[in-house]
């Protein structure tokens, strides 16, 4: 398998305002062709970080690349290939969504008129709002505004999209098709947005970087940081009489705590378990073969991003 191409590589990149230190020696690595959310409390160095990567802000110390050329020297050329949506995207009001894309193309895009609006049309198409390309974008509720905004970042086929909280304040149907979007978007190009919508980064995202007070404090796959430093847990609900069975699964060296509670109704075992592997084979087998029980349901308890992102901002004890 071939190793994925890093597109974001900074090196103790630092950033002070006085004596304000906004970014603290930030090591961040973003591969090519991933989902990548960018988490951390309000002030915690986000928007620095991007403007430092757009070239809008120059580093106190450190470096930076994106597609291997230094946001210092070659921030120029470093922009022909990104696209970016800032959170609160303006737009000419009494221009129609078709007119916005069309006036964007024509900074990327020279040669036949038929092949920009090709371009236009297909971006149109992609973020749904093909049946109101005409309508001037005074009109456009919220989520219509940031997905043109999406289209529009993405007219000049960018091998990085940076998204500066691109589900802020929208309903949960405009979130949605945002996240969509994105998705659809995951083979075309890598993705880079910063959020506060922990639910949505665990929907779409592939990789997860947190800062903290201008520290960055986790960076990696999503499943890794959901898996690292917890317990093993497996819910189970069953008919049938399993006082006598109880013991004996207590007595299995790898469950290392059995408490039977109720749920909705019916009977409901939490097993957790101290060796993740060997449970994933071994566990579900064992209780069907006991004829004096019928398993109803078996499922093994997800961690979910809040509960990490909470452990770690709040310095709890964390694996990295």
């Amino acid at each position: 398998m071939n190793k994925q191409k890093t597109v974001i590589l900074t090196k103790k990149l630092s950033k002070d305002f006085g004596e304000i230190q906004a970014l603290k020696g930030l090591d961040l690595n973003v591969p090519e062709h991933t989902i990548t959310g960018f988490l951390g409390p309000n002030g915690a160095g986000k928007s620095t970080t991007i403007k430092l990567l757009l070239g809008l802000l120059q580093p106190t110390k450190g470096s930076g690349e994106i597609f291997g050329l230094d946001i210092q020297k070659q921030s120029s050329e470093i922009r022909r290939g990104v696209g970016y949506l800032a959170q609160n995207p303006h737009f000419y009001a009494e221009m129609t969504a078709r007119e916005v894309l069309q006036f964007s193309a024509k900074f990327f895009f020279t040669g036949p008129k038929d092949a920009i609006e090709s371009r236009v049309d297909e971006m149109l198409e992609m973020v749904g709002l093909e049946d109101k390309s005409n309508r001037k974008v005074k009109g456009f509720s919220g989520g219509e505004r940031q997905r043109l905004g999406i289209a529009q970042a993405q007219i000049n086929y960018p091998d990085l999209l940076i998204l500066d909280e691109p589900a802020a304040s929208l309903d949960p149907m405009g979130r949605a098709d945002v996240l969509n979007i994105m998705d659809k978007l995951r083979d075309k190009t890598t993705i880079f947005y910063s959020t506060h919508i922990l639910d949505d980064v665990q929907r779409v995202s592939d990789r997860v970087v947190i800062l903290n007070h201008g520290e960055m404090i986790a960076q990696g796959p999503i499943e890794e940081l959901l898996s690292a430093g917890r317990e093993v847990v497996y819910f189970i609900t069953y008919e049938g009489d399993a006082k006598s069975l109880r013991s004996k699964v207590n007595s299995i060296p790898w469950i290392s705590n059995l408490i039977e509670e109720p749920f909705n109704g019916v009977k409901r075992w939490r097993i957790t378990v101290n060796d993740p592997d060997l449970s994933k084979k071994e566990l579900l087998p064992l209780l069907v073969s006991f004829n004096q029980i019928t398993v109803l349901s078996f499922g093994r308890k997800e961690r979910e991003l809040e509960d990490v992102f909470m452990q770690i901002i709040s310095g709890e004890n964390y694996e990295k």
